[in-house]
Parts: C-alpha cells; structure tokens; sequence
C-alpha cells in the first residue's frame, strides 16, 4: 500500500482546524447526523469489511461481525440515545460565599483528533474511537494498520464515500507515515498499539502537550483456583485464548493454577479446544491465522521456551499455529516477559505450602507490570478479594473477554497497559474539555471580596 505524502497529511490536517473552528461539527444534530451516517456506512459496507478482514486474517463473517463490526453498531446507538444528554450544560451547587452566582458545566470538543489502530481488531479499534469523535464534536485523522492492507483500504474506501475529508479522513502507510503524523499539532492522539510505540507516541505528543489516549497490551493473567468449575472454565478460556488465535489485548497470556486442579483442567481443554474447532483444527474456517509471517515466526519462537503438554503443531505455508499449552517456563523467559499475542498458554502450577495460594497469586501479579485484564475463575469472594490486592485495566470473574462487550462499561488501561478509557460516556469524555463557567448577576455587588479586606473578620468566620 502506498504512503500518504507528509504534503497531504500536512494538507489534511490545516483543512480540518479550519473546518473545525468554523463551529460546523458543535451543533448536535450535525453530531447525530455524522453517526447515522457512520451507522448506515457499517450496514451498506458490512459483507466487504467481512471479506477483507477474511482475507487479512483468515477470520471468518460471524467472528467478523461479533468481535468487530456489532460492538461499533452498538457504540454508535448508544452515543445516539445519549449524547444530546452528555452534552448539554449543567448547573452544579454554588456555595454562598459565591453569591449571586450560578455554575455551570460546560462540554467542548478538544477539536483535531488523530487515531492511530492496530491490525488485530482493525475495524474496531479504529472506527470505535471514532465514535467518540464524532459525537464529542471533533474531527479526526485516521491511520490503520500497514499490516492489514486490504482491511485498511476497505476502510479508507468506506469512509472517503461517507464523509468530507476536512472532516474524517483516512491516511495510510508505515512508520514513517506514523511519524510525520506525529509531527503535526493535534487536540488530541488516540493510540492503540504496543506500549513501546505508546512511548514515541506520548514523547511526540509532549511537544504540543497534547493529550493522549493509550490502549496498549500486557500479560494478562488467569487464575485458575481449586473451587473454579473446571469444565466451564476449560471452555471458557479455549474460546478466550483461541479467539483471532490469541491476537487479543485482552486475551489470556498465562495461567496461574492451584496444583489440585492442573491435570483435570489440561484434559478439559484440549477436549473443549476440538469441541470448538474439530479434531482438525486448521480445517476449521473460525480459527485465525497469524497476520504475517513475522508474527509466525515470534509466536512459534515461544515454543522452546518451555515443555509442551498439548498441542505445538504449526505450518509457516499458513501461518497456522495450533492451540498450545506449556509448563516448566522459565519467569524471565520471553514467554513470560512479552506479551504472546498468539494461542500458546504457558501454565504455572502453585500449591498452598508456606503461603496461600491466593498469597503467591498477588505476590506474583503485583512483581510484573500492571496488566490490561484480569481473569479469575473460582470462589466469587475471593475473586474479589484478589482483585482488591492487584491492578488491572479491568477484568472478569469467572470469565474472560467479555467486560469489553458492554458498551455501557468503560474501557481503558492502568500503568504499562495504558492510560485514559472509553466506550460509552468515556468515549464522549476522551475527545471533549470539561469547561466550568461562573455567571454572576451584576444587581448587587457585595464588598467583602475587594480590597481592603475590610470585612475580614467576618468572613473569616464564615469561611
């Protein structure tokens, strides 16, 4: 795919400050205009976004649709049903030492947005922002992944049909595109990515002090307790840990399990992970592939780091890599200190001699950085009381994946998996300012406030 010229990007984005600060994008009903449009874009182009991301990454319409194409849907309806609400001005209590005051709240759009999507999720992570965009009242850039080429000019396609340029518009190309981006003054920069890009992201975005969005990644832990119901936990997390073959942010990385239960839970989920995908896995039309070969090649590079106990079979020709357990791993290993973003599992076994099981979980968590999402399966009330001693961007209790499905929860990460959340309200929050404006009637001026201060004493007192 060709690079957009540092010439057009700096074009682009003079045409959208000054389309931005003519006001057009502040009225609501142009806002609710621009997601209906955005809305009836996602029906008219959903069998070619399914197609393209089916050539990209081997993922099939329904995974397509669930995963990517209906949480954007989702988010769009919710923005329409509320955002006249969200934005609106509200009055707050002004205390006495005000008066004759009123306060209010006032919500701005920050103005030009630059959207930066990875290739893993690639209509989601950057149409879903964009949502946030529009209904906040901004305009935006909007780079995809170089990785995803046919998904991405889909997209761009898509959009150029949808929108005016000096409003949403669509950049591609490389690193070197990223960086000329980068170089530019914007109101605000959404990236989701790894955290080592978040870095030169957050240095460029320095410059300007300009704000920034991250949703990056992380080794995201799952705990498997001796109460956790094997069976539904083995199914669980074969469709968690197999979903886009482990290309997930969210996905599971490794598994902390309590040494009672390890040999039950290794059967259940070889038999859930051919449950899902048949005896012949990479047969199956709803398992992934790796995106590149790049990719192949780091993923299958984990493999010696340990002992398998299932799976392990791969196939460069199709960059196949087959649901894979593994134990022995070594803690500094790059199984353990990377995050995977492929289907392997590294398993660690813990028992409750000298500490608690439940002990050696926080200990271990805590020693690693912050993580994405957090997975527990077992005794709900200890569920929580794990979770009350870590940190993560969220997470799930008996579950995994599945809190990014509610479109009326936030989304974001904490510490090395990001900073800053959207979804929903947040979304709306990301791309606005929250403005607070006093107005004072002019019918009575008190003078306890002017100098000299001569009624001090009294105010004094009161304050």
């Amino acid at each position: 795919m060709e690079n957009t010229s540092t010439e057009r990007i700096v074009s682009i984005a003079a045409a959208q400050k000054e389309y931005f600060n003519t006001g057009a994008t502040l009225d609501i009903a142009f806002r609710k205009q621009m997601l209906r449009k955005l809305l009836a874009a996602l029906e008219k182009w959903d069998d070619k976004l399914a197609d393209a991301l089916w050539a990209d990454l081997h993922k099939s319409y329904e995974e397509a649709y669930l995963t990517e194409i209906s949480i954007v849907k989702a988010e769009i309806r919710g923005h329409l049903k509320k955002v006249a609400k969200w934005a609106s001005k509200k009055s707050v209590c002004t205390p006495i030492k005000l008066f004759p005051s009123r306060t209010y709240i006032v919500k701005e759009p920050l103005g030009c947005s630059l959207i930066i999507s990875p290739w893993n999720y690639p209509v989601q992570l950057l149409l879903n922002p964009l949502v946030g965009a529009i209904s906040s009242g901004c305009t935006a850039m909007l780079k995809p992944s170089p990785y995803v080429p046919t998904v991405s000019k889909v997209i761009e396609e898509m959009i150029n049909e949808t929108f005016e340029e000096r409003y949403v518009a669509v950049v591609q190309g490389n690193r070197q595109v990223n960086a000329a981006l980068l170089e530019q003054r914007w109101d605000l920069i959404f990236f989701t990515g790894s955290p080592a890009l978040a870095k030169t992201v957050m240095a460029a975005a320095a410059k300007h002090l300009t704000p920034v969005i991250l949703e990056l990644g992380g080794k995201s832990p799952c705990i498997i307790d001796k109460t956790a119901n094997i069976e539904v936990t083995a199914k669980r997390l074969a469709w968690g840990k197999t979903l886009n073959s482990g290309q997930t942010c969210i996905a599971p990385d490794y598994i902390l399990i309590h040494k009672d239960v390890k040999e039950a839970f290794v059967k259940a989920f070889a038999k859930e992970v051919r449950t899902l995908h048949g005896e012949d896995i990479k047969a199956d039309r709803h398992y992934v592939r790796m995106v590149n070969d790049k990719a192949f090649e780091r993923v299958t590079g984990y493999l010696k780091d340990g002992d398998i106990i299932y799976g392990g079979r791969h196939d460069a020709d199709t960059r196949f890599i087959e649901p894979t357990l593994i134990e022995n791993v070594p803690f500094d290993s790059p199984l353990m200190t990377e995050e995977i973003f492929g289907p392997i599992f590294p398993i660690i076994t813990l028992d409750d001699s000298g500490k608690s099981f439940k002990d050696k979980v926080v200990e271990f968590v805590k020693s690693r950085e912050k993580p994405l999402a957090f997975y527990y399966f077992g005794k709900e009330s200890d569920g929580w009381e794990i979770i009350r001693n870590t940190s993560s961007g969220g997470g799930c209790i008996n579950d995994v994946i599945m809190h990014i499905a509610n479109e009326n929860a936030p989304f974001g990460g904490v510490g090395n998996s990001g900073m800053g959340r959207y979804h929903d309200k947040d979304s709306f929050e990301a791309f606005s300012h929250t403005r607070t404006i006093v107005s004072t009637g002019t019918w009575i001026d008190l003078p306890f406030r002017y100098m000299p201060y001569k009624m001090f004493s009294l105010v004094k007192k009161i304050l």
